[in-house]
């Protein structure tokens, strides 16, 4: 029997789903993945978790071992980089950590190579003791110094969720934090006053904010590490944390003449294809399609990833499955804060032709009459003339079950629904976790009031 070659570049969530995928459906597929680290299957999200100490060993973070996964029939290459894709040949070229050149054939290619750091174009960008955090081996690096140099302090650029992330954590261990954002508030993809109520968190628990901070350049300082601004401030700590973003690792894609689209990322159809046949892509150094926009575009998450990558691994083996489309939905927990968001804001729902309005409403997470009840914001947006429901951002204390409100809404958006059936939905309800008409309802509810169409 000619057994089906797959070949999968990466072995983070995108590669290890479509790997699983193809094989659980096709037994007989001969898999193998070319890892450029040693350390496939892992949860990146999970790494400031580890350096904040809450994990407590790396191995745990691994979803699967790496026998566990070649026990699956899938054949692993760690220490491998992908150096060229040959689709005339069907071959993908690449070599090991010693420089040796291996080329493995391919009847289906998955590329799920994932995404990479953005390094801005700063002097003093590498200096000793700035750090990036992407991969397993950074988190390693960034362990390794905090052991070693014993820093009491750290300077994180960028205020988004791993910058968020990283300052709860480096707190925990101990550090003086200061957090610089060029932007007016943190938390950049929620609307500034949700951000203000996370930076009011962040400066309750010792965390230095400066909105408004243009890096100019990092600089030695003695054993010591600057940041300057543009507009001169400086700020000096033991060493610094770069997290500013990322961008779709899609080199390699490129010169093997496969399209790229937005922010660089690989073009796909919703059944992962790319412009060549026999060739997928999937996770974050692909685009995805947003199911309330009907378009691609690039939104790099785990679950994403997961989700891309299944598809890409049924269709390698003969199926015939399509992405239903992202949300962009996501939480995030900073200190004794969740903020979680789902669909548009209000300044993007406007930008796509919609006729958008948002409401606020502050609420009990659950009866305010049981014990230990907590205060959520809800920042709820619609269409004013459809009544489609578009999309949310909640605040909320930690344990209110943000993320459960927020997952309700992305379901509502998924399918497509209005104000008016959310409001319809038959959520649980008992005093200690809710009230009779949900959070997310009584937003709801307030919008169709402020639109003029009470419920």
């Amino acid at each position: 029997m000619i057994k089906n070659k797959l070949v999968v570049i990466g072995g983070s969530d995108a590669g290890i789903s479509a790997s699983l995928r193809a094989r659980e459906l096709s037994p007989n597929t001969e898999v193998a993945m070319i890892l450029a680290d040693r350390y496939p299957n892992f949860s990146i999200c999970g790494l400031p978790f580890y350096l904040s100490g809450e994990v407590t060993d790396w191995k745990t973070l691994a979803h699967r071992t790496a026998d566990e996964i070649e026990k699956q029939g899938i054949r692993l290459f760690p220490d491998h980089r992908a150096t060229a894709i040959i689709p005339d040949r069907k071959e993908v070229l690449a070599a090991d950590a010693e420089g040796r050149s291996k080329t493995f054939p391919y009847d289906r290619l998955v590329i799920g190579i994932g995404g990479v750091s953005l390094v801005p174009n700063l002097p003093g960008i590498d200096l000793p003791g700035v750090f990036f955090l992407r991969w397993v081996a950074d988190s390693f690096a960034f362990q390794e110094y905090l052991a070693s140099r014993r820093p009491k302090s750290i300077v994180i650029i960028g205020a988004g969720y791993i910058g968020m992330e990283m300052a709860d954590a480096m707190i925990r261990r101990g550090l003086s934090v200061s957090v610089v954002e060029f932007l007016p508030s943190v938390l950049t993809t929620f609307d500034p006053a949700l951000g203000g109520i996370v930076r009011t968190e962040l400066e309750q628990q010792g965390v230095q904010v400066f909105n408004g901070f243009a890096v100019e350049r990092i600089e030695p300082a003695g054993n010591r590490l600057s940041v300057r601004s543009v507009a001169a401030d400086i700020i000096t700590a033991d060493m610094v944390l770069v997290a500013v973003g990322s961008r779709p690792e899609s080199d390699l894609a490129r010169s093997a003449g496969i399209e790229t689209g937005v922010k660089g990322a690989i073009c796909v159809n919703r059944r992962m294809e790319t412009n060549i046949p026999h060739i997928y892509a999937a996770g974050d150094c692909a685009e995805t399609y947003h199911r309330l926009l009907g378009k691609n575009t690039y939104l790099p998450l785990g679950t994403t990833a997961h989700k891309q990558g299944r598809i890409a691994g049924e269709n390698t083996v003969g199926g015939n499955r399509e992405y239903s489309g992202t949300l962009g939905t996501q939480s995030v927990k900073i200190f004794n804060r969740v903020a979680a968001r789902t669909g548009l804001k209000d300044d993007e729902a406007l930008k796509e032709g919609f006729s958008p309005l948002s409401v606020d409403v502050e609420t009990w997470d659950h009866k305010a009459y049981y014990p230990h009840a907590k205060k959520m914001r809800i920042r709820i947006t619609g269409d004013k003339k459809t009544g489609k429901l578009l999309g949310a951002q909640i605040i909320g204390a930690y344990g209110a079950e943000v993320s459960k409100r927020i997952d309700t809404v992305a379901a509502a958006i998924h399918n497509g629904m209005t104000m008016e059936a959310l409001n319809d939905l038959d959520l649980a309800y008992t005093p200690p976790l809710s009230s009779p008409w949900d959070p997310v309802q009584m937003a709801a509810q307030a919008w169709s009031q402020a639109n003029g169409r009470p419920v």
